[in-house]
């Protein structure tokens, strides 16, 4: 088995056993969520910033991205550095329009 720098100190099999619960749980809301939304009465947020963004964070989760907690917080947040004239409420929608989604 591998060992990398900068590793947690504990084995793959001790982070397991300690958290694959309290995991196993949030993935399974996450599917019930996604269930919910093929459910809905009417299907009309294909386009919704927010689901896109969710959408491709889940496909890097799934990916063997070594740096995924990096990529997906970047899908998830606001690039921009400037600042605002005011306060806006783009941050408390957990996800920020890209100009692809922003057209549409």
């Amino acid at each position: 088995m591998a060992v990398h720098s900068a590793t947690s100190p504990l084995t793959q099999r001790e982070l397991i056993e300690q958290h694959f619960v309290e995991h196993r749980t949030m993935v399974l809301d996450i599917a019930a969520f996604l269930d919910r939304l093929d459910r809905a009465r009417e299907i009309d947020a294909s386009d919704d910033f927010r689901l896109i963004a969710f959408r491709k964070a889940l496909q890097v989760l799934c990916s063997d991205d070594p740096s995924r907690i990096h990529t997906i917080q970047m899908i998830l947040s606001d690039p921009r550095s400037e600042l605002l004239p005011e306060l806006d409420r783009k941050s408390a929608f957990g996800a920020y329009p890209t100009q692809e989604t922003e057209t549409r």
